[in-house]
């Protein structure tokens, strides 16, 4: 039977390309349903990255990791209705599905996740402003590196300003509307590494999950030069 007190919970927001997931986006969906106090993470895995080029690999092959990556975690679930969608992903519209779903709803919190990189670049997204009026942002940045505010474009610092909060408990409090910040673990792990690594022929054990390297192997996904 589902905990009605848990399906309350601030619920964890995360999209990517994901060309391929690997630990670094692992963790950082583990430390911030920890740091967050999230009921849980729902990864999105993007059909038509609208902000960067076509990926190397479909998006059915990019769902399959994700869900080989994410199957031994149970706060961890997997929404693949972006992958379905024969149009670009936008951040605003996926969330604006969630809210228009039983599953989420209007009323319960969401959580964007989001990198300091990532944030910092939101001015060049779809729509952004509207990413407030459907979430809360959770930023996860270096230990000792803070986001920092004069890096900022002006619009973006002046919204930071405003909804930054300090403590987690202001998610809890609203559906949506707030920026906090959290430090994760520094893993010096990036997609792009890795598909070089694969297209040299060289070891990416240890990056990724060995499920995940399985599939590459058996799809020939990222193949040598």
């Amino acid at each position: 039977m589902a905990d009605p007190a848990r399906a309350r919970q601030p619920l964890g927001i995360f999209g990517g390309t994901f060309d391929p997931v690997h630990f670094g986006h692992l963790r950082l969906a583990e430390e911030a349903a920890d740091e967050l106090a999230l009921a849980g993470i729902r990864w999105i895995p993007a059909g038509q990255p609208a902000l960067r080029a076509a990926p190397q690999t479909t998006a059915r092959q990019r769902l399959a990791m994700v869900q080989l990556a994410t199957a031994g975690n149970p706060c961890f679930a997997v929404d693949a209705a972006e992958v379905a969608a024969a149009r670009p992903s936008y951040t605003v519209e996926t969330l604006e599905r969630l809210r228009s779903t039983d599953s989420c709803g209007a009323q319960r919190p969401l959580v964007l996740l989001l990198g300091a990189d990532a944030f910092a670049g939101l001015p060049g997204w779809h729509r952004w402003q509207s990413l407030f009026d459907l979430a809360h942002l959770g930023i996860a940045h270096r230990p000792g590196h803070p986001l920092d505010l004069a890096r900022l474009a002006p619009a973006l610092a002046e919204q930071c300003r405003a909804r930054r909060r300090d403590s987690r408990t202001a998610l809890a409090e609203s559906p949506a509307g707030c920026i906090v910040t959290f430090a994760m673990t520094q893993l010096a792990i990036s997609a792009s590494r890795i598909r070089a690594l694969l297209t040299s022929g060289s070891s990416v054990r240890y990056l990724l999950p060995d499920e995940v390297i399985a599939y590459i192997r058996h799809h020939h996904l990222y193949p040598e030069c």
